[in-house]
């Protein structure tokens, strides 16, 4: 009956039916026709447990960070920020590229979110890319790629959602995609120039012929601009890091933040747009506990099945190696990102994985950095592809001008990060052993 249950939810998902519904008609299977003599199993045991799952305070961290995704959006915060980051790099060919992908990593590193932070940033860059004769497909598959890094550089949803579930602490799994994190800023940027050497349309003439003195007084000036929204990411990544507050607290203390800063100091910001952010946090965050709900559930009832015994089994009849084995679940998780959205594949694998996870020996906070990285690898890879969508409506961008750079962006830069993620421990356990004392 597992099977049918898994088939079930892989054929919803693929005719596009919603994640939510895909995986209650997958636990509605179970419910009347699981169990060993397919007796199925009861639903007065189910509700209460999906009810006691989200009943966490650390979830409600994830409603506030995607509020201060929206309040720097509207507040013209990362905006400021974007104007702080070009003067360093926007002079060279294909720098607005770097400033996008710097830009993406210190929002990221607020809301948390890739879709929050593509919107954020796509929606003050994308002009610019146009304007300095970018091209668009380039330009919407860079900025896709980007913004994922607000699933590596924490704090960010998915990890937090991972750690609720495996029962980690959200600051070791915080600390273990550092790391990666900035491995894939430097390895965009570097594919970002590679795709880019030999364009001719590309216009920086203005900035590359600034004097020296006209950039130490850029800098100046732009940099006193931005302080206020510089001190944003110190509050939050100081706070967490520094054990000042928790998760929870910090993502409440961002949006305390930006709220004065954005109506009153870059007065963007009014009571109707702030009345719209609520708004739309609310939906988000009221799809997302649903989604948590539902894969509740689900999870407790593949549990029940034995999934992860039956899919340890199929990975042993192939090979008994723990490294082997952690391939064939990269490939597996990288199947699921390609179906669902990053917190549906988290939330939904997690419970049938850990299991296997600390069965062959790996830890399980280096598993939340392959988790992080994998994450992001599917938010751009086809069929699904939300963040890359996205993208490609944001910057105006016909889907097939943006394929080939994507494609070189997943070769170059994420297939690389999630090698060294896997086969290199130490890397993504350095930060939480020397911090946090976690074991290697």
């Amino acid at each position: 009956m597992i099977f049918i249950a898994l088939i079930i939810l892989i054929l919803c998902l693929m005719i596009g039916v919603p994640v939510p519904v895909s995986f209650m008609a997958s636990a509605g299977w179970l419910i009347f026709f699981g169990g060993p003599a397919h007796e199925g199993y009861q639903a007065t045991q189910l509700l209460p447990y999906g009810y006691a799952q989200m009943n966490s305070v650390s979830l409600i961290a994830i409603a506030l960070f995607i509020g201060a995704g929206g309040i720097m959006e509207r507040g013209r915060i990362g905006e400021k920020l974007i104007d702080f980051v070009d003067v360093f790099v926007g002079h060279l060919k294909g720098g607005l590229g770097v400033v996008a992908v710097i830009s993406c990593a210190i929002v990221g590193s607020i809301c948390g979110a890739a879709c929050a932070t593509l919107s954020c940033v796509g929606s003050i860059i994308f002009p610019r890319f146009h304007r300095e004769g970018y091209p668009r497909g380039v330009a919407a598959a860079l900025l896709a790629n980007a913004s994922l890094l607000g699933l590596l550089i924490p704090p960010n949803a998915t990890l937090i959602i991972f750690a609720w579930i495996s029962g980690q602490s959200v600051l070791a799994c915080f600390l273990a995609t550092v790391v990666p994190g900035f491995i894939t800023i430097v390895l965009l940027c570097a594919v970002n120039w590679f795709l880019l050497r030999h364009n001719t349309t590309i216009k920086i003439g203005e900035k590359k012929n600034r004097s020296t003195s006209d950039k130490l007084q850029l800098f100046r000036s732009r940099g006193r601009i931005a302080l206020p929204a510089l001190m944003l990411p110190v509050i939050v990544l100081g706070g967490i890091y520094g054990g000042i507050m928790t998760t929870t607290e910090a993502s409440a203390m961002a949006v305390l933040y930006a709220i004065p800063v954005g109506m009153f100091v870059y007065k963007g910001l009014n009571l109707k747009n702030t009345y719209e952010v609520i708004v739309e946090t609310s939906v988000t965050t009221g799809v997302i506990m649903v989604m948590l709900y539902s894969v509740a559930m689900l999870s407790r009832l593949y549990i029940l099945e034995d999934l992860p015994g039956v899919l340890l089994g199929v990975f042993y009849a192939i090979s008994s190696d723990p490294l082997m084995i952690m391939f064939m679940i990269n490939i597996f998780l990288v199947i699921m990102g390609m179906l669902m959205d990053d917190i549906s594949v988290v939330v939904l694998t997690t419970p049938i994985l850990m299991p296997i996870i600390m069965e062959i020996g790996f830890n399980p906070i280096h598993y939340a950095a392959i988790v992080g990285v994998n994450t992001g690898l599917g938010c751009i890879t086809p069929p699904a592809a939300p963040v890359l969508y996205l993208s490609g409506r944001l910057g105006s961008a016909p889907i097939d001008e943006m394929m080939k750079p994507c494609l070189w962006f997943i070769i170059l830069c994420w297939v690389p990060v999630l090698a060294v993620t896997v086969f290199f421990p130490k890397l993504s356990l350095f930060l939480p052993h020397y911090i946090m004392g976690t074991p290697w």
